[in-house]
């Protein structure tokens, strides 16, 4: 009666590597939250709002990139990369140093995404604060100017902030990989 709840979607869909994503995510967020939160000084909400909404953003342009570019792969690094998606492995040797030339890439341009997408989201922030109805608009000022000119000061750490935050993270899931390739 119900036979199609047995039917397994390992081939069609790489659970492990979602699995995986979502792991990714669940690690990277709270560290990188953590390190906004004190080193930008923004409040705890705000700064896992910031790092859910950087990290979503950068992972869905990830998925994106690679979507869009594995088509035009070579036949032999299609294979590899199709053989490590579905199946975790390799099947050279010869492709782990082109591998660490395509992970300095991605966290080079994750950072630069990262970063341009936090000072969106600080610009929309700041704009959104300023339409506000006319009998909230004195408070609102006053904390709308002070988070402006604040927000002037925290652009120059913005940068740096997002390094660190990035850096720490990548270093986490690093661990995490090189810990379960070893077993």
């Amino acid at each position: 009666m119900l036979d199609f709840i047995s039917f397994d979607f390992s081939p069609i869909l790489p659970v492990g590597i979602v699995l995986f994503d979502l792991l990714f995510l669940i690690i990277a967020i709270p560290i990188e939250a953590y390190v906004l939160n004190a080193r930008l000084k923004f409040d705890q909400k705000s700064s896992a709002f910031y790092a859910i909404s950087i990290n979503i953003f950068a992972n869905v342009l990830g998925w994106l990139v690679f979507f869009f570019t594995e088509s035009s792969f070579p036949y032999r690094n299609k294979s590899e990369v199709l053989n490590f998606v579905f199946f975790n492995r390799f099947q050279s040797e010869r492709i782990y140093s082109f591998l660490v030339v395509i992970a300095f890439f991605i966290f080079f341009a994750t950072f630069l995404f990262k970063v341009i997408t936090l000072q969106l989201l600080l610009l929309i922030w700041d704009k959104s604060d300023r339409k506000k109805p006319e009998q909230e608009v004195s408070l609102a000022q006053r904390r709308s100017s002070r988070r402006y000119k604040f927000n002037q000061v925290q652009r120059t750490n913005v940068v740096t902030s997002v390094l660190i935050a990035n850096s720490l993270s990548y270093s986490a899931i690093t661990i995490i990989l090189a810990i379960c390739f070893s077993w």
